[in-house]
């Protein structure tokens, strides 16, 4: 009997499993489906990282890097007849239940032809800028509304706006938390921010109010955990406010020093000016720091989550909280990626 197998199509993925940092709620959800269903044969396509092609185990499941490197054109497309290949191999040998594809791309594009023309269940799990307008490939995929599931109402709106098409359902990012430290460490970080040092995050404005809070708060203690591009600029503005004593840019850290660092905050400040549903953001929540940002992921209010319209407002509603003593750091669950899994895994009949 064909073995019962599932396949995820993603544009990167961890090189190891001691690589935290690549996708890390991407590793979650594979992780947990594994867990949930032990004995189906999980397999990962990874079209563009990492970028030496091979084959490995990551807990219990396969993955097959292909190593595009995010190299375009020509490249692109016999990489395409590559996955087309292994997809064809992999269903003529297993009984392949379905193909998800995460963010609406080029994954997407070729388990949606591959469902097409083999009959394969496959959906997209929109999560973020590919909901944007400028995303070409959705005139090319022509997807239909039932395939595809947005990682959140924003999302759900924002695709719709877009491209026309409102995505059927909506299913958000989770945690695990099991992964938090369950010591209780002392709130010595007022004020944090973690991602890639991007224009898209706004480090830039972090930095902006950090400054202007140290003329109320002048022994603030900040941190912005993360590399990219930005990181020099970042630090010319931290020369430039005078902030040698309290920014700390500590580069990119692991998942779990990342998630001590969370527990040690007092606000989890997220100037993104453009989000799908963060994972940092619930993830922050449940370590019980208060979170500030500019995006609603969801439509209903979520406690412990400021949303501002303004870097004034911003400013002002971070001053507010830190200057309250009265506040509690208590943890708050929004979504389990447990919960998640399940309702992925129900769209193929598990």
């Amino acid at each position: 009997m064909k073995p019962e197998t599932f396949v995820i199509l993603i544009p990167g993925f961890a090189a190891s499993e001691s690589d935290s940092t690549c996708l890390p709620s991407q590793q979650l959800f594979v992780k947990l489906l594994k867990e949930k269903f032990p004995g189906l044969n999980v397999v990962i396509l990874a079209f563009q990282y990492p970028f030496i092609p091979g084959k490995y185990d990551w807990h219990h499941c396969r993955v097959i890097a292909l190593g595009g490197k995010g190299r375009s054109k020509l490249f692109r497309l016999l990489l395409w007849k590559r996955i087309w290949k292994i997809l064809k191999q992999l269903n003529k040998e297993n009984n392949v239940i379905g193909l998800l594809s995460f963010w609406c791309g080029e994954c997407a594009l070729v388990g949606h032809r591959f469902s097409k023309k083999y009959g394969t269940p496959h959906y997209c799990w929109i999560r973020g800028q590919d909901a944007k307008k400028n995303n070409n490939y959705v005139s090319r995929i022509k997807p239909s509304a039932k395939e595809l599931v947005a990682v959140s109402d924003f999302i759900q709106n924002e695709f719709e706006t877009n491209h026309g098409i409102k995505p059927q359902l909506v299913i958000p990012n989770g945690i695990d938390t099991r992964e938090f430290p369950n010591e209780n460490s002392p709130r010595d970080i007022d004020v944090l921010g973690a991602g890639s040092l991007i224009q898209l995050k706004q480090f830039d404005l972090f930095t902006n109010v950090i400054g202007k809070l140290k003329k109320n708060i002048p022994g603030i203690s900040a941190m912005v955990c993360g590399k990219g591009p930005e990181e020099n600029n970042l630090k010319h503005l931290i020369n430039e406010y005078d902030l040698h004593n309290n920014l700390v840019l500590p580069g990119e850290l692991s998942h779990p020093e990342l998630l001590n660092r969370m527990k040690r905050s007092k606000i989890f400040l997220h100037t993104s000016n453009y989000e799908g549903f963060s994972a940092v953001c619930i993830e922050a929540l449940y370590a019980g720091a208060k979170v500030i940002s500019f995006c609603k992921p969801m439509k209903q209010n979520i406690p412990g989550w400021y949303i501002v319209n303004t870097k004034e407002e911003m400013l002002q509603m971070a001053l507010d909280i830190l200057s309250n003593n009265s506040i509690e750091y208590a943890p708050v669950l929004p979504y389990e990626m447990q919960a998640s899994v399940e309702k992925i895994m129900l769209l193929f009949g598990k």
